[in-house]
Parts: structure tokens; sequence; C-alpha cells
């Protein structure tokens, strides 16, 4: 498979984070939870320990570093066993090797413009899924939300949705609440699955996450941002928190290290000992 970097963010005011800090509510978390109705049958749903050492290792695996006890990899790779492991699911845009198959398959979920073209996020090659209906919706979940059980099936205890941001690159053609319903899909399936789901990014949506069901926070650049207040406060410190510039790592490190599991990563997140690797914790 090839890989697809991390998730792609748009610029946004830096007062974004004075504003949800403003608007969060709290909410109680506990260290395991079951999606709504479970029956018996459901596999428990275990949330991530706040604090601990992490790695993000999305763009290829190695053996984790002394002292890690969580990691994020590509759906692709296999978990470490003993650890805490986050699958990597690229949930709302096509990666672009897989661009073929849906225009083959089906062509009509991926968004098009006034042309019939395809909407592509560019700076990463990627095409953006129609998410407008709640028929397309549904039948985009039966295939991502496969791709979430097969994280289940293989021992992740956790996913991460990427790109739940895609509708601000969308040229209006989405908005948020597109985004929040198919995450909702995606957020049962997992929890279906005894995965806890993570929000990827998009601090605009934190006061949308119950709504959704995300129960942590995977969060690149809160520091450069100025928002690892507003993830730490919605997720009880539940937040896995990569940087990639030493600045903005050091400033996080100051402000949120002995409460967050924060990271500094090369922005490419190459496996240790490829030229460029950087890996560095507070």
């Amino acid at each position: 498979m090839i890989f697809v970097p991390p998730s792609r963010r748009s610029a946004r005011p830096s007062a974004v984070g004075l504003v949800l800090a403003a608007v969060l509510l709290l909410t109680a978390c506990s260290s395991t939870s079951s999606p709504s109705g479970s029956g018996s049958d459901t596999p428990e749903v275990v949330l991530p320990t706040p604090h601990v050492g992490f790695d993000y290792q999305i763009g290829g695996p190695y053996k984790p570093p002394s002292g890690v006890q969580a990691v994020s990899r590509d759906r692709s790779a296999d978990p470490v066993k003993g650890l805490y492991n986050v699958c990597y699911v690229n949930a709302f845009q096509a990666q672009p090797d897989a661009l073929r198959r849906w225009e083959r398959d089906d062509p009509d979920l991926l968004l098009r413009d006034d042309d019939g073209d395809v909407v592509i996020d560019e700076d990463w090659d990627e095409a953006l899924f129609d998410l407008s209906t709640a028929a397309k919706r549904a039948r985009l979940a039966k295939t991502v939300g496969g791709w979430i059980e097969g994280c289940a099936d293989d021992g992740f205890q956790a996913v991460e949705l990427d790109n739940l941001d895609s509708y601000t690159r969308s040229d209006d053609l989405l908005d948020a609440s597109d985004a929040v319903a198919f995450a909702r899909l995606l957020a049962d399936r997992a929890h279906a699955a005894g995965l806890a789901v993570g929000q990827k990014n998009t601090a605009e949506l934190l006061p949308k996450r119950s709504a959704v069901g995300f129960d942590f926070a995977v969060s690149e650049e809160c520091g450069s941002y100025d928002e690892c207040g507003a993830y730490a406060k919605a997720y009880d410190d539940r937040v896995f928190a990569v940087e990639y510039r030493a600045a903005d790592f050091a400033r996080a490190c100051r402000t949120y290290g002995k409460r967050l599991s924060l990271v500094l990563r090369d922005v490419d997140v190459r496996p240790a000992g490829a030229k460029g690797y950087v890996r560095r914790t507070c």
C-alpha cells in the first residue's frame, strides 16, 4: 500500500482557540465506555490513558522507542502487542492510488463541482468524498466502516478518522453538518467493533464531539494554532498531540507537557532510520 502523509489542515484565525475555550463544556470521561444501547456481547471500548509516552508512526512502522505506551499506525500496518494502538484511517478523502477504483466502481461518491470535475485536495492530490446526502454517506460508511472493523480485527484499540475538515476544502459544496453526520456513522461502527474513536484535528468541531461520539483527540500542531488547551479541556487530557516545528513543540511542552501525550515528528513522519527522521518528547 502506498502511504499518504498525515492530516491536512486549512488555515484558521488564531482566535479560534480563545472562542472554543469559551464555548466548550466539560463532559465526564471514564477509562472505559460502551456505545449507547450496547448489548452484553458488544466489545468493551477502552479509552486512552492521558499523558503516556506516544509515537506517531503513520509514515511507516518501526520498533517503538523506550517509554512509548501508545502508538498510531496506518491501517495497513500491524499493531504493537502490549501497547495502546490507534489505527489511522483516511476517512473523508480518497488516497491517490485508490482514485481509479472509486472512479470505476462508485464515481458518484466522489465530490464534483458544477462542471462535473472531481474536487481535489490539491495539497495532497486526494479526491474528496461526497457527503452531501444521507444516502451517499450511508454507502461510504459501508466501505470506510469495513476498514474500521478491519482495524479492530487486527487488534487495534482505537481509530483516528483523518480529514474531518475536508468540507473546508470543498468549494462550499459541503458543510460542517455533513462532516458531523458522516463521522457519527463511522463512530457508531467503531464503537460496535470495540474501538475508541479519536477526533483528528478540526478544533472548530469540538462542540460537536458528543453528537459524533468522539472519545479522545489526535491533534496536529495544537501548539502552533494555540488549540492545545481546547482539546485538553474537551477530552479531559486524552489527547495525542503531534508537532512538526521545534519552536511550537517547545511551547506546547512548557504549557501542556505534563498533561498531554506530546511528540515532535518530522512532517513526513518517516520511520526510524530513514533520512530526515525526527522524534522528540517533552
